[in-house]
């Protein structure tokens, strides 16, 4: 499969941020792209930075004009396009909502983020309602594929139960930064955790794994900290966590990169996880802790 990739920068103005996704939609789909991803909450700039409710204008219904402009990206390209939206569900419901749209234009599924942070500079528990659509693949005429959103990127279970259900690539669009005043060494340890777990989700369930970041400075519009500073490195891994791509890290990038879907059966016959899980003792995983 050839899959797109569309690392950005964004601003504050809506319109812009969709025009400049459009242009490199057609401009992948023009190289081959099969399947597009997006980074996370790409209509605006993160605006959880700060606990805010003017920002709760920025959210849209399902349907809306959001999904009929990236509907219509689809459909003209004949790509199939992961998204991501601030969802109004209803009022005082919100969402951080994945949105699939299929070579048609349809919209062929939906994933709302399940784990959601609460941290200086990331306050999502102020905006967001944990998604309760479970962990299900979404079906695609390019496969199918387990979408999570950022957060969900940190935990085990969340890939493995998408692998569990069929899904045959995770797909990870994302936000995530340094603090600018953090050390450099720090600044590395976190980027590398990031690179290093997703990678793991990838080996442990034999399934490739695309994580699409945003890039760029963006400023904390409370002052109360210095900002964030999205380190870019979207990178698609393959089924053995084998880096196949990796976006710099101080720019923006559109890329194709090629993924051989037909190596995960190959992998999981050598590497057989799925055979060998002792399911009958791992109940206990369904507890917060174990030695209170």
């Amino acid at each position: 499969m050839k899959v797109g990739i569309v690392q950005h920068t964004f601003g504050p103005d809506v319109d812009t941020n969709r025009a400049r996704n459009l242009t490199a939609i057609e401009s992948l789909a023009s190289e081959g792209a099969e399947l597009v991803v997006l980074s996370e909450l790409h209509d605006s700039l993160y605006f959880c930075q700060t606990e805010d409710v003017d920002n709760f204008r920025l959210a849209e219904e399902i349907p809306s004009e959001f999904t009929d402009f990236y509907a219509e990206a689809a459909r003209s390209n004949g790509v199939v396009v992961v998204t991501s939206m601030f969802e109004r569900r209803a009022p005082g419901l919100y969402h951080n909502t994945a949105v699939v749209f299929d070579t048609d234009g349809e919209i062929r599924g939906k994933y709302r983020k399940m784990h959601i942070p609460d941290d200086p500079g990331f306050y999502e528990k102020f905006y967001f309602t944990p998604g309760d659509l479970g962990f299900e693949p979404i079906e695609t005429s390019v496969g199918r594929l387990g979408v999570l959103v950022c957060w969900d990127q940190w935990y085990p279970e969340a890939a493995r139960l998408m692998a569990m259900r069929g899904a045959e690539m995770l797909i990870y669009p994302t936000a995530i930064g340094w603090n600018p005043d953090d050390p450099d060494d720090e600044k590395q340890r976190q980027r590398d955790a990031w690179i290093t777990v997703q990678r793991s989700h990838a080996v442990a369930n034999g399934i490739p794994v695309v994580s699409v970041n945003r890039n760029g400075f963006e400023e904390d519009p409370s002052n109360q900290t210095s900002g964030i500073d999205f380190w870019g490195s979207s990178f698609v891994a393959g089924p053995q966590g084998e880096i196949l791509f990796m976006a710099p890290d101080g720019a923006s990038c559109e890329a194709v990169v090629d993924v051989d879907m037909d190596r995960s059966e190959n992998v999981r016959q050598w590497w057989p996880f799925l055979r060998d899980r002792r399911i009958d003792f791992y109940g206990p995983l369904t507890r917060r802790f174990l030695r209170d």
